[in-house]
């Protein structure tokens, strides 16, 4: 059995992918992954083969400025089209075809897997993005809100609409040229009538929607690193510190600065991590470490706090670790995420994206609260560890029920 694995984005978004390709490589299947060259080095860690799509994620993150709204029609149609020209060479000869991220590559690849007469599965990593007549999705990307009390099946087919409005022309541009009929329907191509919930029930539980989702649980690894010998000695010097982290995100201006600050004022010592904004100390005190990329769930273990930017991975780590957490919300599933984590009483999230020394402040306060400590605990207890294995199966299953029985 062979089995390609797609997406897009940053490490967030290939590191659940790397879980069910170990699963699913566990069982049997030869695997392969469509993702951006960023992930090469993760990829050769566990030996999964990395097809290469498109262009540095981590290179366009750090760019002079982020992209506006009139770059949209011309970066919508060049992540279509390098799908189309990148990704049916790695699909040719597989079995089935599971897409994650942007709603662009998913439908894209979605083409190249129909062109082929491959099944096709999406997965998402939070029920937020899934339709439901129980909640309103995030506002379409550049568009204003819409009216208040507006009902959430509107809200729903508003986005629809928007998508068709970005992705539908040079989407059925490259599906005419390789004969494919037009799709005016862009959520339900791409998410498809029965996508898969890559999320932990007791952090981000499936709520009713209008698709036949199922939840497999969050898609992780065991993490067997050791922390570097410097971080070992930081942890051992003194009482746990608090953790500051933006992962791949673009961190808010003075965002390091004013971490640092706030954490020291609660009497904690810091553990920067770098990311891929290249956070920095703000002066060589002995009571801050700066951190490269690692193992969070070991790290995440021996700190009093995290404070992160509340992507689907960080935020299941650190809930499966136990420890409390303060969420500063960028973007997309980000403040779902923050919301769970004060809802389930493990930690606070920060109202937006752009700390204050006084909000920090605050939000550390409620983290490092014996009483959210303990909660943190409890909560940890009820994580899964079994998702990507449940997910391995169902694809698996899938592509036996749709193989023909074979008599001798």
């Amino acid at each position: 059995m062979r089995v390609l694995l797609a997406t897009s984005g940053s490490r967030g978004d290939v590191e659940p992918l790397v879980a069910l390709a170990v699963r699913l490589r566990d069982s049997g299947a030869e695997v392969r992954m469509c993702a951006p060259p960023d992930s090469s080095e993760r990829l050769a860690e566990v030996g999964v083969p990395l097809v290469p799509v498109g262009k540095s994620t981590r290179t366009a993150i750090k760019g002079a400025k982020p992209p506006s709204p009139e770059d949209g029609p011309r970066l919508s149609a060049e992540a279509i089209a390098v799908q189309f020209e990148q990704v049916p060479a790695a699909a040719e000869g597989c079995d089935v075809v599971l897409a994650t991220g942007m709603l662009a590559t998913a439908v894209a690849v979605r083409s190249v897997a129909e062109k082929l007469g491959i099944p096709y599965f999406y997965g998402f990593y939070c029920p937020r993005f899934i339709p439901s007549p129980h909640y309103a999705p995030p506002p379409p990307l550049g568009e204003p809100p819409a009216p208040e009390g507006t009902d959430n099946r509107a809200l729903w087919n508003r986005n629809s609409q928007s998508a068709l409005r970005r992705f539908g022309e040079p989407l059925n541009a490259q599906r005419a040229s390789i004969g494919l009929p037009p799709v005016e329907d862009i959520f339900r191509y791409g998410f498809t009538d029965h996508p898969v919930l890559a999320a932990d029930p007791a952090l981000a539980p499936l709520q009713p929607t209008d698709l036949d989702a199922v939840q497999t649980g969050a898609w992780t690894l065991p993490d067997e690193r050791p922390l570097a010998a410097d971080l070992e000695a930081f942890l051992a010097a003194g009482p746990p510190p608090v953790y500051v982290g933006f992962g791949s995100m673009r961190a808010p201006e003075e965002a390091a600065k004013i971490a640092i600050e706030a954490v020291r004022a609660q009497g904690r010592r810091v553990i920067l991590s770098r990311g891929w904004a290249d956070l920095a100390l703000v002066d060589d005190r002995g009571d801050c470490f700066a951190a490269s990329e690692g193992n969070h769930q070991l790290l995440f273990g021996r700190v009093a706090a995290a404070v992160h930017h509340g992507g689907a991975g960080t935020t299941t780590t650190a809930t499966r670790a136990g420890v409390p957490q303060v969420v500063v919300p960028q973007i997309a599933d980000q403040p779902y995420f923050a919301g769970r984590v004060a809802e389930l009483g493990i930690g606070a999230a920060h109202d937006g994206p752009t700390p204050t020394f006084d909000s920090l402040s605050a939000a550390l306060a409620t983290a490092l609260a014996p009483e959210t400590r303990e909660r943190a605990a409890a909560v940890a207890g009820t994580v899964r560890t079994d998702g990507a294995a449940v997910a391995a199966k169902l694809l698996i299953d899938a592509v036996n029920r749709e193989k023909p029985s074979v008599s001798v």
